[in-house]
C-alpha cells in the first residue's frame, strides 16, 4: 500500500530500498524558497542500522501491512516498556531501541496497536493525539491570550513541547503524536 511521505508517522513499518524499516522520527521541513521535504530517521529491521533519509512530500512510500494487536501500555522498567494484550492478558515487553521516539508519548493505560511482522513485535502505532501532564514550565502570564509566543514545557514522559504562555505546571495538554506539537488544553 503506497502512501505519500507526508503521512509518515513514528512507529510505522515501511519498505525502503527493498528492506523493511521502522520509522523513528519524522520532521516536515519547509526551507525558505525551496520545496518542502520530509526528514525521517529510519531503523533497518534486519540489520538494526539507523540512518536519516529525505523524502520529497509527494514521494510514494510503501507501508507494510503488519498484524496489529490492540494492547495497553502498562509501565517502564529501565529501557524496557511493558504492554498487555487486552483480549488474553498476555504481557509483552519492547526495548526502547524498537520503540524510538514513540516512548515520549506513552502514558500508563494508553491503548495502542502493537505491530507484528512474521510473529515478531516490530513497533507500535500511536493514536493521533495523546494527553500529557505538564511537570515543568515557566509561570504562566495572566494577560497572555492568543499570540505566536511560545515557551518550552516538559511533560510527564520527558517530552519537551512548545506551548502558549498561558499554560501552567500541572495542566494536561493534548499533543499531536506525528509532529510532537501542542494542540490544546485537555
Amino acid at each position: 500500500m503506497a502512501i505519500p511521505a507526508t503521512q509518515l508517522r513514528p512507529g510505522m513499518i515501511i519498505k525502503h530500498n527493498k528492506d523493511l524499516h521502522s520509522v523513528f522520527s519524522v520532521e516536515h521541513r519547509t526551507p525558505g524558497n525551496l520545496r518542502a521535504f520530509i526528514q525521517a530517521k529510519l531503523r533497518n529491521l534486519r540489520t538494526g542500522a539507523m540512518f536519516e533519509h529525505r523524502f520529497r512530500s509527494p514521494d510514494p512510500i510503501e507501508k507494510i501491512n503488519v498484524d496489529e494487536v490492540k494492547m495497553e501500555y502498562l509501565y517502564q522498567d529501565g529501557d524496557d516498556y511493558y504492554f498487555m494484550n487486552t483480549e488474553n492478558y498476555e504481557q509483552l515487553h519492547l526495548n526502547k531501541d524498537i520503540l524510538g521516539e514513540a516512548v515520549n508519548y506513552l502514558t500508563p493505560n494508553l491503548q495502542i496497536q502493537v505491530e507484528f511482522f512474521d510473529g515478531k513485535a516490530v513497533g507500535i502505532e500511536l493514536p493521533q493525539t495523546v494527553e500529557l501532564k505538564i511537570i515543568e514550565t515557566e509561570p504562566g502570564l495572566k494577560s497572555a491570550t492568543a499570540s505566536s509566543v511560545t515557551k518550552p514545557a516538559k511533560t510527564e514522559t520527558g517530552l519537551v513541547v512548545y506551548v502558549p504562555p498561558f499554560i501552567n505546571e500541572g495542566e494536561t495538554i493534548r499533543v499531536d503524536t506525528a509532529e510532537g506539537a501542542y494542540l490544546s488544553r485537555a
